[in-house]
């Protein structure tokens, strides 16, 4: 009986450490800049590492064209990008978290809490 709860109270002290390190890698998210570029990076979006816009930049050419169709089209290619280079970040850094281990559902879980892409952490 003993046993169990020293590996009970082992489980929740596992648990307040990878919840610390948890936090930390969602502050490393949230400061990291990411870059989609499209059109020859004539449109460009910048973002932070869970995904979150934060800049959109469009090159004066194409302001002078107006060609807004190919804008639009230019504009979900950029967001998409950078949304991809998010994700492709926030996995590498989940790996790196986990040493390697491989959670399934992990991602998605943290996603819905907020702490990946797709979430709202702020």
């Amino acid at each position: 009986m003993f046993r169990e709860l020293g590996n009970l109270a082992s489980m929740f002290k596992n648990m307040r450490e990878f919840s610390g390190k948890m936090e930390k890698l969602t502050e490393s998210l949230k400061a990291t800049r990411l870059t989609g570029n499209a059109g020859g990076e004539l449109v460009r979006v910048e973002a932070n590492g869970l995904g979150q816009v934060l800049s959109v930049t469009i090159d004066p050419i194409l302001r002078q064209d107006a060609d807004w169709e190919m804008i639009q089209d230019l504009l979900v290619a950029a967001f998409n990008d950078v949304t991809a280079k998010a994700k492709e970040k926030h996995m590498a850094m989940m790996s790196e978290l986990t040493g390697g281990l491989d959670l399934p559902g992990l991602g998605d879980m943290l996603g819905r809490m907020g702490l990946g892409p797709g979430g709202n952490a702020s």
